[in-house]
């Protein structure tokens, strides 16, 4: 990664935020978000506000570390209960359901940015994200929601880079994502179906591992781990551990998969049908 590149973008960016005159960002407290809610802090000041989504489908510990940020920085956050489990779209689990998802929510989105008088809205998509299946991006376009990252041309590797010089704790937090992503397009998405996989991630988490998916597929558990992690979770201890905590979560089997931790993996299953697949 070039390092000059990467600050002319931040300089990009930063030039692009300090020319709107007020600012709402949706803020989950991963890396994106975090690094463009405090550069846009640095731009604007107090002209901006956070809002974060709090679901089933995201687990409370990713809320408090929103809340501890946005508290240590004095910025204004709002915290509002979303309710995408009860929209159809979202229980049926169509390949759109991220669309519906994000549709609905910047709806709720705006109606906050109309409250305080806040003229732009901005999530935290960055360019690596345009290479990957996510219709939440479209319903993103369509409520004309700003992607200030996408607009400065930064990618992962560079946000997690400069936030790594801004201090930012998250620098190196693993990715995360909707608990929905966790399940096969075409399985049924219920509240008990999500605590399942919530559990199971956070018996993990609470291993030590630090980059995982525990992906449904009904009485079974396929776990993702990065290649450096199987030997971890595969030794006598944890492995017996692991399968005494999924079988009292509710999974009859549990698999690891030999590939690892692989991001939107269970977007072949579209690959596959539109004959892009392997």
């Amino acid at each position: 990664m070039d390092s000059l590149v990467a600050h002319k973008k931040k300089d990009e960016l930063l030039k692009r935020l300090e020319a709107l005159d007020s600012l709402l960002i949706a803020f989950s407290g991963g890396v994106d978000s975090t690094f463009l809610l405090a550069a846009a802090h640095q731009a604007l000041g107090p002209k901006i506000l956070a809002v974060t989504a709090t679901s089933v489908t995201f687990s409370k510990a990713e809320q408090n570390e929103a809340e501890a940020f946005t508290r240590e920085r004095g910025i204004e956050h709002i915290l509002f209960r979303s309710d995408e489990t009860g929209l159809p779209e979202f229980r049926h689990n169509g390949p759109d359901r991220c669309y519906y998802c994000k549709k609905h929510l910047f709806e709720k989105l705006w109606t906050f940015a109309q409250e305080h008088h806040i003229a732009y809205l901005a999530h935290a998509a960055n360019v690596d994200d345009l290479s990957d299946y996510r219709p939440g991006e479209r319903a993103a376009r369509e409520m004309g929601a700003l992607a200030p990252l996408v607009d400065a041309g930064l990618n992962k590797k560079e946000i997690r880079y400069l936030s790594h010089e801004m201090g930012l704790a998250t620098w190196d937090k693993p990715s995360m994502a909707c608990l929905a992503s966790r399940f096969p397009y075409g399985e049924m998405i219920t509240e008990e179906k999500l605590a399942m996989v919530g559990r199971g991630e956070a018996f993990l988490a609470r291993l030590g591992f630090r980059q995982y998916r525990v992906r449904y597929h009904g009485d079974v558990a396929r776990i993702e781990v990065m290649p450096d992690d199987f030997e971890t979770i595969t030794n006598s201890q944890n492995r017996r551990r692991i399968i005494e905590a999924f079988r009292e979560i509710g999974f009859l089997h549990i698999a690891l998969d030999l590939e690892g931790y692989v991001s939107g993996s269970l977007n072949r299953a579209l690959q596959r049908e539109s004959g892009n697949g392997e």
